[in-house]
């Protein structure tokens, strides 16, 4: 009887225990070349990691010598570089981070740790993990450093070496997930995350495709089209009202206006064939399928567009709160390749 209880709770150890290394975010390689291993989910894009991950999406893709246009495949690896930019070593951790762990392996020294991984400090290692000693135990695990953001997104299986250190790092405040659909008639009070719609309830569909994550029409064209050359070459488009069916949606997201975020700045354009009076956006933090009310305040203009994805991360855009199809432009009553709005969208 003793023998088998203690087989039962040797099993549960062991059990407990891969759960809780799945749950770690765990390094990979050594100085310089660190990064760790994130498994695609269904709907990820390399925009969605890019926030995750607080990277370039092209850095990501360059990294895994993958193209924009090939994609992410569900299950795939991807190698996530750690760096200056998303990667902290500092004495004081960031509250807002995720602990990057390393599992330590048979007879390492707690100096060998340091020097392969950036030679970061032995007392911040200490104080980290709340060490007394050097010591290390073999197949433990250490904080080596802090994901800046913290935005990582829980993994679709239990894999050891995907991140996915934290549950509520799956939402955070400033870049909710843009891969996360949701009905299409979101009731008033639903929270930000849950409000994207996949399309608009319209009978017309709109031309932007939006079914393969990682070739989104709208994000591609500005390159063909740089914001900062205004060479009068965008086609006529007929005008439409600004209400139409984003307006309804705007009005279900935001309890009719009584519960918006506002944005003043510069605003920038991108070629879509989008019907007439369907107008769309790029923004960096409301979701994908968010209704945001742009303003002209120099004649008071206003229209509805629906976000697609985030601003492409190139230099053209730099600055710019929205990017806008080419057709809302004429229902604002400029022609200017940069303009001043005011944006109005869910809180």
């Amino acid at each position: 009887m003793v023998k088998t209880f203690m087989t039962i709770a040797g099993l549960v150890l062991c059990v407990a225990g891969g759960v809780q290394a799945q749950d770690r975010l765990q390094v990979q390689g050594t100085s310089p070349d660190l990064y760790v291993l994130h498994t695609v989910k269904k709907g990820e894009t390399f925009y969605s990691l890019g926030r995750s991950y607080s990277l370039s999406p092209k850095q990501i893709a360059t990294e895994n010598n993958i193209s924009f246009e090939q994609g992410l495949q569900l299950g795939q690896q991807v190698k996530i570089p750690l760096n200056n930019t998303n990667f902290s070593q500092k004495s004081e951790a960031d509250p807002h981070g995720t602990p990057v762990y390393h599992k330590v392996e048979e007879k390492e020294t707690l100096y060998r740790l340091s020097v392969n991984h950036n030679k970061v400090p032995l007392d911040n290692i200490r104080r980290w993990n709340n060490m007394t000693g050097d010591g290390l135990q073999k197949d433990s695990y250490v904080i080596v450093g802090w994901l800046k953001g913290g935005g990582i997104p829980a993994p679709s299986a239990p894999v050891a070496n995907v991140p996915a250190a934290t549950p509520p790092a799956n939402h955070p405040a400033a870049t909710p997930p843009a891969s996360t659909p949701a009905p299409s008639n979101p009731a008033p009070s639903n929270p930000a995350p849950s409000t994207p719609v996949a399309t608009p309830p319209a009978s017309t569909t709109p031309a932007p495709p939006v079914t393969k994550p990682d070739q989104p029409a709208a994000p591609a064209e500005p390159v063909k089209t740089p914001d900062s050359n205004n060479t009068g070459s965008k086609p006529p488009v007929t005008s439409a009202p600004a209400g139409s069916s984003f307006e309804q949606l705007y009005n279900q997201q935001t309890g009719n206006g009584k519960n918006v975020t506002s944005e003043k700045g510069p605003g920038g354009w991108f070629k879509s064939n989008a019907s007439p009076g369907k107008y769309y956006a790029l923004h960096n933090t409301a979701p994908r399928g968010t209704i945001i009310k742009v303003t002209n305040p120099l004649n008071g203009r206003f229209i509805y567009a629906k976000v697609l994805e985030a601003i492409p991360q190139i230099k053209q855009n730099e600055g710019l709160i929205i990017k806008l199809s080419d057709s809302a432009l004429e229902a604002l009553g400029t022609n200017e390749a940069k303009f001043y709005c005011q944006l109005s969208y869910e809180d």
